[in-house]
């Protein structure tokens, strides 16, 4: 026969997934929601908002990648995040490893700096980001897209990668110090495949990031350069009514980062609950 014991350990278990389970359908039910939304027509949306879709319309995927120009604006935001995620990953590495391997005079200073990309908001620095790309003839181009991110994803970067190399066994380093491996040999040699899940999981957070960005490709891009969250704000300002066609942009919007995540998802999660934030 159960104890009590047993019994509240059951009840309480039950009770964790029946609350987890509340939770993930309340986080899942707008997904749900805008899927549903994508497949129906105008009409069928207005009889039924709540319900599945009758049939799969894929009219409203055509209409969007046409009629809102999403082809165009996926090559923008393909030439954008791809330099943006490569080039932050190889300077946050490095620049982690530098941080978090070695001391130096005003080593903090100097992280302090760096790290001041994420304490101050965007917003702030946004004219004087546009006077300088205009300065430097580089607004309205890809470069005023890329290097400014850069800039964010660099300071990002650096923190996420500076805990992952602290936490790194020291005497592992110091033995391949004596076989007479050099530092870039430590690096990319030792470190660097033990850090493969932290890494993955900065990819992903910077594409994310990257991919999303709204704000500054609003205000230093026009036309073609323009990505796609700012192309479906423009479709939301031409279709004002087609509610399935803002559905069917926003699944073409976040369906490359779902298709991320799902490929790297045992990385990121190994990268996350690692550590990758201690230290």
């Amino acid at each position: 026969m159960l104890n009590i014991t047993t019994i509240r350990q059951h009840s309480r278990t039950w009770f964790s997934y029946v609350l987890l389970s509340f939770f993930l359908l309340i986080a899942l039910l707008p997904f749900v929601g805008i899927v549903f939304t994508a497949f129906k027509t105008t009409a069928e949306l207005s009889a039924s908002p709540f319900a599945p879709p009758a049939s799969l319309n894929f009219d409203n995927f055509v209409e969007a990648w046409n009629g809102a120009r999403f082809s165009t604006y996926f090559q923008s935001s393909v030439i954008v995040v791809v330099p943006v995620v490569i080039i932050s990953s190889i300077l946050a590495t490095m620049s982690g490893f530098g941080f978090g391997m070695f001391r130096f005079p005003g080593d903090n200073i100097l992280l302090l700096i760096i790290l001041l990309g994420l304490m101050v908001p965007f917003e702030a620095v946004i004219i004087p980001l546009w006077q300088l790309m205009d300065d430097l003839g580089l607004r309205n181009t890809y470069w005023a897209l890329i290097l400014p991110q850069i800039a964010l994803s660099f300071a990002f970067g650096t923190f996420w990668m500076r805990a992952n190399f602290k936490n790194m066994p020291r005497e592992l380093i110091d033995a391949a110090v004596v076989d007479g491996c050099t530092t870039w040999g430590v690096l990319w040699r030792i470190l660097f495949p033990l850090s493969r899940p932290a890494l993955l999981s900065l990819v992903v957070l910077l594409f994310m990031w990257t991919w999303n960005e709204f704000f500054l490709v609003l205000v230093l891009a026009s036309g073609d350069l323009r990505t796609l969250p700012v192309g479906l704000a423009l479709l939301r300002g031409r279709y004002t009514t087609d509610i399935p066609v803002m559905a069917a942009g926003s699944i073409m919007l976040f369906l490359p980062v779902l298709i991320l995540y799902i490929f790297f998802q045992r990385s990121f999660i190994r990268g996350m609950v690692s550590g990758a934030l201690k230290g």
